[in-house]
């Protein structure tokens, strides 16, 4: 069974494995105050130009569920799209720490800041939640980017209303691999807090939470620990994200997962198959009968992203771990 399924159906990159093993028979303090977790906050502040806040945190609903519970007060709200993680697929985690999600349908998975006003302008007295944070990933749910244009004019807009910004950077990497226009000094500079995926780009599980605002930097411990994600050997985290940044490891993982889509994308293209969202970056959604799905399923693993009667649309996604061959049993599948 070869899996198209997510980009975390690996253990770990070889990297990040071997800095693991190199590790065993090392005494580390616990809770991410260690000597692995401050190396790879360094290496991960070399690449940034502002002074940042670094925690590492297990996983994306954790570190959506911290930084929204910590920034946001019980009746403060963030504005997100009707796709976007926290509302899709994070088992109402931020509703049940007492903050509303307010919805706006986006296109090609995006929001815009005339809909951030708009919510901002229809809840407008005390028997109505207040607004206070937007928040995008970057990749979106569909793959599609935030460019650094678009981004630029959410930071404004949010700065215009008093508003928090906050980047889930799960698929970051990808982000900015595909899109030449980002960095992580771009990132940083136009929010006020985000995030890079570890779990979705070569590492075993974990994501680098990163404050750029200072009023929004302290005590941010309490809020990792009260929201369960203070992992006692919070060193593995920072071992982690240390060999991931050492070398541009954790570029190198998002680059073969662009290159592997764009591989995958043209052989798609040959095949004359129907996009019904073709990205830049590492998720692509197709047309394919229903008969051709349950075909394919006995060999491939992937995700029914719309389930219709006589066709359905897949997601197919690559990673760091994806080999060209890979994707030619698939293309060959699909053209048999």
């Amino acid at each position: 069974m070869i899996s198209f399924k997510n980009d975390y159906n690996e253990l770990a990159h070889p990297v990040v494995l071997q800095k693991l093993l190199d590790a065993q028979g090392i005494q580390f303090n616990g809770y991410g105050l260690d000597v692995a977790s401050n190396q790879a906050k360094s290496l991960i502040s070399k690449h940034i130009s502002i002074p940042v806040d670094i925690h590492f945190l297990i996983g994306g609903t954790n570190a959506n569920k911290t930084i929204i519970n910590h920034v946001l007060r019980p009746y403060e709200a963030v504005i997100a799209t009707d796709i976007g993680h926290i509302q899709v697929h994070e088992t109402g985690a931020i509703e049940a720490n007492g903050n509303k999600i307010l919805l706006v349908s986006p296109k090609d998975g995006k929001l815009t800041p005339v809909q951030v006003q708009e919510i901002v302008e229809t809840h407008a007295d005390e028997h109505m939640v207040i607004p206070k944070m937007v928040y995008i990933s970057n990749t979106t749910e569909i793959g599609s980017i935030y460019s650094k244009s678009e981004l630029e004019a959410l930071y404004k807009k949010t700065k215009e209303l008093g508003l928090w910004f906050f980047i889930d950077g799960a698929r970051l990497g990808a982000a900015i691999v595909a899109d030449p226009t980002l960095s992580l000094d771009i990132i940083a500079s136009l929010c006020d807090v985000f995030y890079i995926g570890g779990t979705k780009n070569g590492a075993m599980f974990g994501e680098a939470a990163v404050i750029t605002n200072p009023k929004i930097q302290e005590n941010f411990r309490h809020s990792i620990k009260r929201n369960g994600g203070l992992l006692a050997k919070g060193f593995v985290t920072g071992l982690q994200f240390e060999a991931l940044f050492e070398n541009d490891c954790y570029f190198t993982c998002a680059k073969n997962a662009i290159e592997s889509a764009n591989y995958l994308k043209q052989g798609l293209h040959n095949l004359h198959i129907r996009f019904f969202y073709e990205s830049m970056t590492n998720q692509q959604f197709i047309y394919l009968p229903n008969e051709t799905i349950d075909k394919l399923a006995k060999e491939y693993a992937f995700e029914i992203w719309i389930k219709g009667n006589q066709e359905s649309v897949i997601r197919l996604v690559t990673s760091w771990a994806t080999k060209p061959e890979h994707i030619d049993y698939l293309l060959k599948s699909l053209q048999d």
